[in-house]
């Protein structure tokens, strides 16, 4: 049976996902507890309760209120059921979890959102009615500031040989719209994917999201069970031919740098899809991993991501309980930066690979780094028959996962404000070579200036060395900063856009500071890449 031939349409063809996920998971808890290879289920049971206990304890008690009564109506019935009980409650838990992730998608919303909500955004951010858009001879279209380059064909091509994983990077809640509107914009069949639940308690975007194809994902939730159950739907999903997109990184990125390291868990759904595809006679049923590389010259919540990651309480957060996502008029303000000063979100879709590590051919085949045809297939065989092998399958995924790190470094697009951020701060932190990051950030306010000649010469040799580093593939640079002398006026005025506080703005001939976190933040995207001194903890465990 071949890719194409599997894959079904979404909607009522996938209602029945969250029941196999809750069988597969309650199976496998059952036999483990069984054999022993597993905790007994009240023990499950008791590390739900405990967990799911302290994520209440800090969560909104409006938006919490449906899960305490649930864990309050499990654990009491866990302190008096009998021991034969205990599989259906934890039925009750699985399934539970499950009904939250899945996704409900409507192939009419989807027909609108695609089709009508760019340009009816874009009138909005132009600030004109439907008559006055249609009275144009030209109608503008945010589409056209959304870039897509890179792979595109080699995606377009293995989409119909087989299944796609789309792993972008994540900068920004804009992701998924960006995301979901160029899978529409390259001809793609529509893909499931990850979102973080904050994006379906948005009224904004919670209707469409929930009917987009997307799953929610709890970034809160550090149970084990549902990280199991979470893994399992979107195994399911890939099984069935779906193709899949979620973001590795797990959170946007609090810093503005590009990923140094993703998360293994989802990442390595696709061998375990691939390992079921076999032992169901589903040999030629390929699955793709995908890196793309989503660039932004301003990132809509920078202001609140790059406080969060400052401030030492919120390195533990995954979430930001409220951000510049969720107000309207900021979406206004920054969309209509973009189109006044025809700014682009640049787009990088990157080379294809196995879930194996290895890269993928335009017909489908794995090549290993010297070019030869692999058989991956072989890599899940024992005596010719598909084993499970949690050591070996971890491995796999440790090493697709630095291909993907590499890939977002090879594929990110440097951008005049980079750039100007990341000249302007080495200057200053060359000024105070012993302040550490906070204390030379704290010490940089509105009086700060540094003179204009100054801030040239530096621009123009990090453009010198982005160039070299965009003529060896480590990098790209932007159409915009590949002329040194215009990426100062560029990055100017488009901080000047769509902040609150400019992050630098110029006074005659001086560049002073506006908002030394926002600098710090741009600068970071072009962190690791040898240009100056480095400024945050890099981690090279993919």
């Amino acid at each position: 049976m071949t890719p194409v031939s599997l894959r079904v349409a979404m909607g009522a063809a996938l209602e029945d996902v969250p029941a196999v996920v809750i069988d597969r998971v309650l199976e496998r808890a059952v036999r483990r507890a069984d054999d022993g290879t597993g905790p007994p289920i009240d023990l499950i049971l008791g590390e739900t309760l405990f967990h799911e206990r302290g994520r209440l304890a800090h969560a909104d008690r409006a938006r919490a209120g449906a899960d305490r009564e649930f864990y309050s109506g499990v654990r009491h019935a866990v302190s008096s059921a009998r021991a034969a009980c205990a599989s259906e409650l934890l039925r009750a838990v699985v399934t539970h979890y499950a009904d939250e992730i899945h996704g409900h998608f409507d192939r009419r919303v989807y027909a609108v959102a695609t089709r009508a909500l760019p340009v009816g955004l874009t009138a909005l951010l132009s600030g004109l009615s439907p008559r006055e858009l249609l009275a144009r001879r030209r109608i503008p279209n945010l589409e056209e500031h959304v870039v897509i380059d890179g792979e595109v064909d080699a995606l377009r091509t293995l989409a119909r040989r087989g299944t796609i994983i789309l792993v972008p990077t994540h900068s920004s809640n804009l992701d998924s719209l960006v995301m979901g509107n160029s899978i529409f914009r390259l001809g793609l069949p529509p893909f499931s994917y990850g979102a973080g639940l904050n994006l379906f308690t948005n009224p904004l975007t919670g209707f469409f999201m929930s009917h987009l194809g997307a799953y929610t994902v709890d970034r809160h939730k550090t149970d084990p069970l549902y990280r199991e159950t979470l893994k399992e739907y979107a195994t399911v999903l890939l099984e069935r031919a779906q193709h899949n997109l979620f973001f590795p990184g797990g959170t946007r990125s609090r810093s503005g740098a590009i990923e140094s390291h993703v998360k293994k868990g989802l990442l390595g759904t696709g061998i375990t899809a691939t390992l079921h595809n076999l032992r169901a006679g589903r040999d030629g049923a390929r699955i793709f991993v995908v890196p793309a590389t989503c660039s932004y010259p301003l990132v809509l919540e920078a202001e609140s991501l790059v406080s969060d990651y400052l401030e030492e309480a919120g390195r533990s957060r995954y979430v930001l309980p409220e951000d510049e996502f969720n107000r309207v008029q900021r979406w206004v303000d920054f969309l209509g930066g973009l189109l006044t000063l025809d700014l682009r979100i640049e787009l990088v879709i990157g080379r294809p690979l196995d879930p194996f590590g290895n890269d993928v051919d335009l017909a489908g085949v794995s090549r290993d780094p010297r070019g030869r045809a692999v058989d991956a297939a072989r890599y899940l065989r024992v005596d010719g028959a598909p084993t499970d092998d949690p050591a070996r399958d971890a491995e796999y995924t440790r090493r697709l996962g630095a291909r993907v790190v590499a890939a977002y470094r090879r594929d990110n697009v440097a951008l005049p404000t980079n750039i100007l951020a990341f000249a302007f701060l080495e200057i200053l932190r060359r000024r105070a070579p012993r302040l550490d990051l906070y204390r030379l950030l704290r010490s940089l306010g509105p009086d700060t200036s540094v003179p204009l000649d100054e801030v040239v010469t530096e621009v123009k040799k990090i453009v010198h060395g982005l160039a070299t580093l965009a003529s060896r593939h480590e990098i790209r640079l932007s159409r915009q900063a590949r002329d040194a002398g215009a990426v100062i006026p560029r990055a100017l005025a488009t901080f000047g856009t769509y902040h609150r506080a400019t992050a630098i703005r110029r006074e005659g001939d001086r560049l002073h500071v506006g908002d030394a976190n926002l600098v710090f933040f741009y600068r970071n995207r072009l962190e690791g890449y040898g240009l100056g001194e480095p400024l945050i903890p890099q981690r090279s465990d993919a």
